[in-house]
């Protein structure tokens, strides 16, 4: 099935969407940018409808029994990436962009708060936390940092830099550690190819993130393409 034809009409979806007993759905929001889920709540007929025409979250207050629009008070609102239902249809989920923390104590998620299980708790006395971590994890880890940090603009940070440089500084900089990566390629450097290929990497992400296009989306294309037959 093709992307396009899962695409459904507010009216269809709306019929699709398993409503509890009190008319009520829960819906899970999550950064579109960094994946970290920031929230759950409760939506109706009338809140799903609001969130897909306006374009920002509205939940079902179930303690005050009204409409309220994320951030509407505060600021930090939640412009809407893209909406999901889940296969039972039970569930809504929303890939969000922030514009503040979600959680009302200030925290960036509801969910910051941790619980120690049996494999954290034997994988820190054992010392082996970086061998338990997948050996990609690190690009997870900067993507998230790099999403914060245009969020955030923290000053005095590069990143900060190339994101209030623009698009223009940023495709300059992608260029010039290409052409450093290839030097030192041809340098036969491995310890300077190591640096350059990690500067390239990292420039490279910070693009990705001033284009809005998920690194997840490059590793499903990598994914796909593995996928194909072979021709050779």
């Amino acid at each position: 099935m093709s992307e396009q034809s899962k695409q459904q009409s507010l009216e269809q979806v709306q019929d699709q969407i398993k409503f509890d007993g009190d008319g009520l759905v829960p819906a899970i929001v999550q950064d579109a940018a960094s994946k970290e889920v920031l929230m759950m709540a409760y939506m109706n007929r009338e809140s799903l409808k609001r969130s897909i025409e306006t374009g920002e979250t509205w939940f079902w207050s179930r303690s005050r029994q009204e409409l309220w629009n994320k951030g509407a008070t505060s600021g930090n609102t939640q412009k809407i990436v893209s909406a999901h239902y889940d296969c039972d249809g039970d569930t809504l989920l929303f890939l969000v962009k922030p514009a503040g923390p979600a959680c009302h104590t200030g925290e960036t998620t509801c969910f910051y708060r941790g619980i120690t299980t049996p494999a954290v708790a034997s994988v820190e006395a054992s010392g082996s936390t970086d061998q338990a971590r997948h050996r990609f994890a690190v690009l997870e880890e900067l993507e998230q940092v790099i999403a914060e940090r245009e969020k955030d603009r923290p000053e005095g940070a590069y990143t900060t830099y190339l994101f209030d440089k623009g698009v223009d500084k940023i495709l300059k900089k992608v260029g010039e550690e290409t052409a450093e990566t290839i030097i030192a390629a041809k340098n036969k450097d491995n310890a300077e190819l190591r640096l350059e290929v990690s500067d390239l990497i990292y420039h490279l992400l910070v693009l990705l993130q001033e284009r809005k296009l998920p690194l997840d989306d490059i590793m499903a294309e990598l994914d796909r393409r593995h996928e194909r037959p072979r021709r050779d």
